[in-house]
């Protein structure tokens, strides 16, 4: 069984390996051809062709998280047809290599498969985009997103916050900084500030060029007021971080999983919607598991017939279902946002029906034999 287990091992993961190279390399070229608009954009500022090559090799990370479901989806169903049209799968099943045994080894491999997957997904491919974000604010302006930047909330002592940052410089200075504050028992607006830097300090924020404007409310014995005050600096106590004003900024996407959970709950301390962040938290928990359904929708092609057939069509259809098994999972993430569905089933559908399929087709075939 060792031997058996060496051989198919072996085929997988070059094929595997293969496939991925060549996802890699043309997502690679497509990235390199839309840097050429940066290049003119930067070029005054010193972003070259090598920092432009550097931005796209950083972005590999975040590829190969994303393709490799696929690839071994395409590459396990290389080998298992090859195996089948050359009889080598007919010879390993005479020789004990069971339906179940079968499966339970292309699932052993797929564990590992998994482990990759959550690596570079949860560790290597934020790291990265966090440095490409920087090399990129560096040359071609402020981190930001949209026209106006990210909104957050804060409560602080009966004090409820909306604050917005323009942009976050490369070195995390926070810029276009606008803090509302509002009573929390009436929602009275109770001040406003403007500050055009700040930067994160020990207890809360530190601006700079600062404009307060504070609002009294009409009394009986005065009228409303508005008093207007301009420091050059001041100290905003805060519990927002710079994680918190990254995930702001960043796609839900690019960020750990850790830094997702954090974030949740920050929102839904606050009061905010978080259902968008709470489907990507479980799409980044069940993701790296699809791994195990590509191995599963893979294994039904090892009992198929087809001694002269072509395996080129068969590789095709693996591309086929892992392109609409990616699809799908993203449309479910959209749709389960749209229509407020349970943030797990939204993350865990595609795989769910995926699976029940590939275990149905495997089934399905085995008992026709």
């Amino acid at each position: 069984m060792r031997t058996i287990r060496r051989l198919i091992y072996s085929e997988v993961l070059r094929a595997v390996g293969f496939v991925t190279l060549a996802f890699l390399a043309l997502f690679f070229f497509f990235d390199m051809v839309d840097q050429m608009g940066e290049l003119n954009q930067g070029a005054s500022r010193g972003y070259t062709v090598g920092y432009a090559l550097l931005y796209v090799a950083l972005q590999v990370p975040n590829h190969l998280y994303e393709l490799l479901p696929i690839a071994v989806l395409i590459g396990t169903i290389f080998v298992m047809a090859r195996l089948a049209s050359s009889s080598e799968f007919t010879i390993l099943r005479t020789s004990g290599l069971g339906p179940l045994r079968a499966l339970g080894t292309l699932l052993l491999l797929g564990v590992a498969f998994v482990a990759v997957t959550f690596v570079f997904g949860d560790y290597v491919a934020p790291a990265a985009n966090r440095t490409a974000q920087t090399l990129q604010a560096r040359f071609l302006g402020d981190i930001t997103v949209g026209r106006t930047g990210a909104w957050m909330k804060d409560r602080q002592e009966g004090r409820n916050y909306s604050v917005n940052v323009g942009a976050l410089a490369s070195d995390g200075t926070l810029n276009q900084v606008r803090i509302y504050e509002f009573a929390n028992d009436s929602g009275r607006l109770l001040s406003t500030t403007k500050a055009a830097h700040g930067r994160f300090g020990d207890h809360g924020w530190d601006l700079q060029d600062v404009e307060r404007r504070s609002f009294e409310q009409a009394t009986q014995a005065a009228q409303p007021r508005v008093e207007v005050v301009r420091l050059a600096e001041w100290q905003w106590p805060t519990g927002l971080s710079l994680d918190m004003v990254a995930a702001a900024l960043l796609s839900p996407d690019r960020m750990q999983t850790v830094d997702l959970f954090q974030y949740i709950n920050h929102l839904q301390d606050n009061g905010q919607n978080a259902q968008r962040y709470e489907i990507e938290f479980w799409r980044k928990v069940f993701y790296p598991l699809s791994c195990l359904v590509m191995m599963v929708l893979a294994l039904p092609f090892a009992y198929l017939h087809f001694r002269a057939g072509n395996i080129a069509g068969y590789v095709f259809v693996g591309v086929l279902v892992g392109i609409s098994f990616f699809l799908l999972n993203n449309v479910f993430g959209f749709v389960g946002n749209l229509r407020n569905w349970e943030p797990w089933l939204a993350a865990a559908a595609p795989g769910i029906i995926y699976s029940l399929l590939s275990l149905g087709a495997f089934g399905w075939l085995v008992l026709r034999q």
